[in-house]
């Protein structure tokens, strides 16, 4: 979308002129590849936005018995749990679909606590903390001084409303020999695609931590009747039928989303880990590069208001606070000594794709050994996390697909230019990383798709008999796609190019992982429609991998 079209659309609110000053400063005289991580202008842009100060109280305090409605209609989630400390998150919002919530422009102050049992009869921890309307009146605690591996129930309090309650999970101590360890996968979630009912379900499995890997909400149009949902009950506002662009757009999208009540059944359920994809912000952007020709002061502008509506909507702690356009989301997370986390970031620094995008034949161009998926910085990161490992299983969380997907098993075949295989030297890099610090059980994480994948990760991927150096688990989406398929037109062709290729499925649902000491264990689980609502759940095939000796067999 253009800048003319954005100020053309018809009821469209634009970015404030005070941020369009800013952007057009920033903007001016600086390239387009480095304009986004100069430090004046993330400062600039951050000093634009109005974030309330360290400290410093940016508005009035609001009596909060002032509150006629349920501020707690988008529930509450926890996330990036810690042997000692949980973060807890919940957002204000009586009316979810309005730009504001519902709410003025003033401060707030939010009761929480934390128990050992759901009727909070032996409670562990309280607190209060400040609602700032300049973060859309988002809630965020961390709960620190608890013991490491258990569970724990929370809530919110504000005025004469209370929250529903939560459950999450401290992590082992970090030098714990725990045996277990199970998590789920999870990615894409299109509104307008059909329902979350795989969240339902995930809901009531066993897990200890799911990992959100990506498109949490989509940038498109969702229709009065909800897209494909097809509501006869209901009637969405007009201003969902448009595409996001400015900070209010990203804030009401997510109180669309988060007011499904089978996501907000899910995060009650269970700690998230998140990072994102690029519906996030925008379709296959690339570091500083739209999808569209858009002025890069445009795109600045979007991607900061994507930025911070994100981690508004999220449970995701202080030093993850986006500073402008910038916002520093990858980082690790340890499980005792069963497994190390390192959550990657592949939309924010990666070069532009090559060839202009989509599948093509590979050539100089995608194979420049220069171009880079994570960005340098990132990838050093990751490289001596491994050095520093001790933990028995290495993995990955992350958005595209990692391992080599030809689309047809001849000669003339293309590859995804928007996924590694547009970067093949930056995942080489990655797998001599883990094969130079001695990584023997690696995992990968992945979203994206729409489909469900499990992958032998080859150290030569020409060579179907070299070795394995890990394997890649493919989630498939939670509604993207509509209903799908369990073979996709293209089933024959993938399967028959990717000998390191061992499931294929094209059916919504979520992947579940069973960590132990001796094996891992990935459980496809898939749900036959998501355009209508309440379908079941079935397990649509298992595998395992043995520590030490990676490649995946069928359980």
């Amino acid at each position: 979308m253009t800048a003319a079209q954005i100020s053309s659309t018809p009821g469209r609110q634009g970015h404030s002129a005070e941020l369009r000053a800013a952007a057009r400063r920033i903007g001016a005289g600086v390239d387009r590849r480095r304009f986004l991580t100069v430090t004046g202008a993330a400062a600039a842009l951050a000093f634009a936005v109005n974030l309330p100060s360290a400290g410093v109280a940016g508005a009035a305090e609001l009596d909060a018995r002032r509150i006629t409605e349920d501020p707690f209609t988008l529930g509450v989630a926890s996330g990036d749990p810690l042997p000692d400390s949980v973060l807890l998150w919940t957002r204000l919002a009586p009316r979810p679909y309005e730009a504001d919530g519902g709410l003025p422009a003033a401060r707030i102050r939010v009761r929480w606590e934390i128990a050992r049992d759901e009727r909070f009869t032996r409670a562990v921890r309280r607190g209060t903390v400040t609602a700032h309307p300049e973060f859309g009146h988002s809630v965020r605690a961390d709960v620190r001084g608890l013991a490491p591996d258990r569970a724990f129930f929370y809530r919110f309090r504000v005025g004469d409303w209370t929250s529903p309650a939560g459950r999450t999970r401290t992590a082992p101590a970090r030098g714990a020999r725990n045996s277990s360890l199970t998590l789920a996968a999870v990615s894409c979630q299109a509104y307008h695609d059909g329902y979350f009912t795989a969240y339902r379900h995930l809901a009531a499995e066993d897990v200890d931590v799911v990992f959100h890997l990506g498109d949490y909400l989509y940038e498109y149009a969702v229709t009065a009747t909800g897209g494909a949902r097809g509501y006869t009950d209901r009637v969405l506002p007009a201003h969902y039928n448009r595409e996001t662009v400015t900070l209010e757009d990203y804030r009401m999208r997510y109180g669309l989303y988060k007011s499904d009540p089978d996501l907000r059944a899910a995060h009650a359920a269970h700690p998230f880990v998140v990072t994102w994809d690029d519906h996030e912000t925008e379709n296959n952007y690339a570091g500083g590069t739209p999808e569209n020709s858009v002025p890069p002061e445009e795109f600045l502008l979007r991607r900061a208001a994507a930025y911070r509506a994100y981690w508004e909507n999220q449970p995701l702690r202080t030093p993850q606070r986006p500073t402008g356009p910038d916002m520093r989301l990858y980082r690790r997370l340890q499980f005792g000594r069963l497994a190390q986390f390192d959550i990657l970031d592949t939309r924010q620094y990666r070069s532009n794709q090559a060839y202009g995008d989509g599948w093509k034949v590979p050539g100089p161009e995608s194979e420049d050994p220069a171009r880079t998926m994570t960005g340098a910085a990132q990838e050093r990161w990751l490289l001596d996390g491994w050095k520093d490992s001790d933990t028995r299983w290495n993995v990955v969380p992350q958005q595209v697909t990692f391992a080599r997907r030809r689309d047809v098993p001849t000669d003339a075949y293309k590859l995804s230019m928007d996924s590694w295989d547009g970067y093949p030297a930056s995942r080489q890099r990655i797998l001599a990383g883990a094969e130079a610090a001695g990584i023997d059980n690696l995992m990968v994480l992945t979203g994206d798709v729409h489909v469900g994948y499990g992958f032998d990760l080859k150290k030569d991927f020409d060579d179907p008999a070299s070795r394995t150096l890990g394997t890649e688990i493919v989630a498939t989406s939670i509604s993207s796609g509509k209903d799908g398929a369990e073979k996709p037109a293209n089933w024959n062709n993938l399967t028959r190019a990717n000998p390191h290729m061992k499931f294929y499925d094209g059916r919504r649902g979520y992947a579940l992982v069973t960590l132990g000491t001796e094996q891992a264990r990935a459980d496809f689980r898939t749900v036959p429609a998501v355009t209508t609502p309440g379908a079941p759940v079935t397990t649509a095939a298992s595998f395992v991998t043995e520590a030490g000796h990676q490649g995946l067999t069928p359980a």
